[in-house]
């Protein structure tokens, strides 16, 4: 292919991303950012126990471990269903 061609098509690829990005509306965007900080707060929560259960040497830690594991789980599924509800907008 030409290189003019080429560039062509390049741009018109990234003229076509630059429009779909546009498409969010606000209210999308904050609702996403809000999933996004449920995200890293409940990560943050799930980090925190795992590193008490780290200092732990009985069968406390393995439950700390779980309920870590299960906070994460949680947070995650809440900010995918923000996001799912954001896109749906």
């Amino acid at each position: 292919m030409k290189p003019i061609f080429k560039s062509a098509i390049m741009a018109s690829i990234i003229a076509m991303g630059l429009g779909l990005s546009a498409c969010d509306s606000k209210e999308e965007n904050a609702a996403e950012d809000q999933a996004g900080e449920v995200r890293a707060s409940t990560e943050a929560t799930a980090d925190a126990m795992e590193a008490t259960a780290d200092a732990m040497v009985d069968a406390s830690a393995s439950a700390i471990d779980r309920k870590a594991e299960a906070v994460r789980d949680a947070g995650e599924a809440k900010a995918d269903a923000m996001e799912d509800n954001a896109d749906k907008m």
